[in-house]
């Protein structure tokens, strides 16, 4: 969960030749902070939610992702740890808690027919925010389809773009969220004598 720049060689981070920015891939129980403006955060959400939050004085901001809104301690897949993991990298960069400001993605319900996880995350964030005095400046919460997030977390500027095929996305993060639930030793934990 890095909160500082990644190494040039991490797959995660690479120069687009596109733009001449380097994008960032934060993934499933991830945060990245930054104060780069030639970074650009990316990630792809079904139910999950990724809280976009920054200081613009300090032209600092970053992005977390979690799968589930509750569950277990200490881990960033968990909405309360993301939250807290982000915030609390940027306060170490030197972000001040009163200027902070969130856009927050995600919470879809991609696939019909089964409970509404991605509800129940979007609930969660909003009210996270709402309970540390956060304003939610903008973002899209819910709906039916999958999409990509860009986020300049200097600039604060975002971008959304619907990603066809969303079904594909919300079996792996079901299948993430089984395995998040489970306890060790109960979902394909490997054991060695």
């Amino acid at each position: 969960m890095p909160t500082a720049p990644l190494a040039a060689a991490d797959p995660r981070r690479f120069l687009n030749p596109q733009d001449g920015c380097w994008h960032v891939q934060v993934t499933q129980g991830e945060t990245y902070v930054s104060g780069d403006g030639n970074e650009i955060l990316t990630t792809v959400l079904g139910s999950c939610i990724a809280a976009c939050i920054r200081d613009p004085l300090a032209r600092l901001g970053g992005m977390n992702h979690f799968l589930l809104a509750h569950g277990g301690r200490d881990d960033a897949r968990y909405g309360v740890h993301a939250m807290e993991i982000l915030i609390n990298g940027l306060l170490a960069r030197g972000a001040a808690r009163a200027r902070l400001e969130a856009k927050l993605f995600g919470g879809a319900k991609v696939m019909a027919g089964l409970s509404d996880i991605g509800h129940a995350n979007a609930a969660f964030a909003e009210s996270f925010l709402a309970a540390e005095g956060i304003p939610l400046v903008g973002g899209h919460l819910r709906g039916t389809a999958a999409r990509r997030i860009q986020y300049w977390p200097v600039s604060g500027r975002a971008r959304q773009r619907a990603m066809p095929g969303g079904e594909a996305l919300a079996v792996r993060e079901l299948f993430v969220g089984e395995l998040a639930a489970a306890g060790p030793g109960e979902a394909g934990d490997v054991e060695l004598f």
